[in-house]
């Protein structure tokens, strides 16, 4: 199993000092997320400072950045690194598309961000062979490269494109057009098990690729710890994000299939009644296990192996404990 490492927080000169503590700790991947801050620039910086890491977004938003510009980024870092930058996208929820994002008005994300996909690997057959491979959607239209704009081909394969998603629908894009799933933070092994499963697998054969080509992340929270101690307060600290997530109607489907359709509204409308510092303690800690892959340095490794057996590579806590610690745990988890 490949192991995710995530860099990016903090200023951004901090950037290639952590890709390179990654590639020590002996991580397959770097990934960095989209929460504070833009996120292509510290994709870029680590791509830079990197020397055999994959760097990964893990993920962008979608919908604010031009398939098009996405692409010729792509195109360019693939061709430093050597074939060593791949693409996590997102679609974020309407109210940050719309309100902070100023995307235009929400409608079918699942449907935008398959035209989305499909534009930039339009913009890659045309930069590779010199000749224009047109695409023209609902949402997005690429019909127009001249020689002049052309990025000319590269010697290594196309970046890899990995979706975020929770819901069936965004599920099913992924398994048509996507080289890989990420299961989003609020997710569970049942939810995976009776939900994502069978609708990647469904959508995939539908498009004639086979399900088995379609990567998956190990999807869910997880509380690392020295010792049961630690565990047991990163579980109460996780408190929150299982609050916050379980507040969202988007996600409310991954609590139905735990039967906790009652805790979701509660939750929902706590949030919407400003009550945020309320939130937690709505959450017991038998709902942030069920929703958490928890345990100890000596114990994860054989966690991971049992719980996310669905998965082909896995994001860990690389700052929950020393660096001898961390990195004994990823020779671990690379031999599941």
């Amino acid at each position: 199993m490949k192991v995710v490492g995530h860099f990016g927080d903090g200023a951004l000169e901090n950037v290639p000092d952590q890709v390179r503590r990654l590639e020590r700790l002996g991580v397959d991947i770097a990934g960095t997320s989209e929460v504070k801050n833009e996120a292509t620039m510290r994709w870029t910086l680590a791509a830079h400072a990197s020397m055999s890491i994959e760097v990964s977004t893990h993920v962008i938003i979608a919908f604010p950045r031009s398939p098009f510009v996405l692409a010729q980024m792509a195109w360019e870092l693939q061709r430093m690194t050597g074939g060593r930058v791949s693409i996590g996208l997102g679609s974020q929820v309407k109210g940050h598309n719309e309100r902070r994002f100023s995307t235009g008005t929400w409608r079918s994300p699942a449907r935008r961000m398959e035209d989305f996909i499909r534009s930039m690997r339009a913009a890659w057959a045309t930069f590779q062979t010199g000749e224009l491979v047109p695409y023209e959607g609902e949402f997005y239209r690429f019909t127009l490269c001249p020689p002049a704009f052309n990025m000319g081909p590269n010697d290594v394969p196309f970046p890899k494109i990995y979706l975020a998603a929770v819901g069936p629908e965004m599920t099913k894009v992924a398994g048509r057009v996507a080289d890989g799933l990420l299961p989003h933070a609020f997710t569970t092994p049942k939810y995976v098990d009776e939900v994502t499963l069978p609708t990647l697998r469904k959508a995939a054969i539908s498009e004639g690729r086979d399900p088995a080509d379609v990567s998956i992340n190990g999807g869910g929270l997880m509380a690392l710890g020295a010792d049961d101690a630690a565990v047991e307060e990163e579980l109460l600290n996780l408190r929150s994000r299982v609050a916050f997530y379980g507040s969202t109607r988007t996600y409310h489907g991954v609590f139905a299939v735990h039967g906790l359709e009652d805790l979701g509204m509660k939750l929902h409308e706590m949030s919407v009644t400003g009550q945020w510092d309320k939130m937690p303690d709505a959450v017991s800690l038998d709902v942030v296990r069920e929703f958490t892959t928890h345990g100890t340095f000596d114990s994860m490794a054989d966690t991971i192996a049992n719980r996310l057996n669905y998965a082909s590579r896995v994001s860990i806590s690389e700052s929950a404990g020393s660096d001898e610690q961390v990195a004994e745990l990823v020779t671990q988890i690379k031999a599941i």
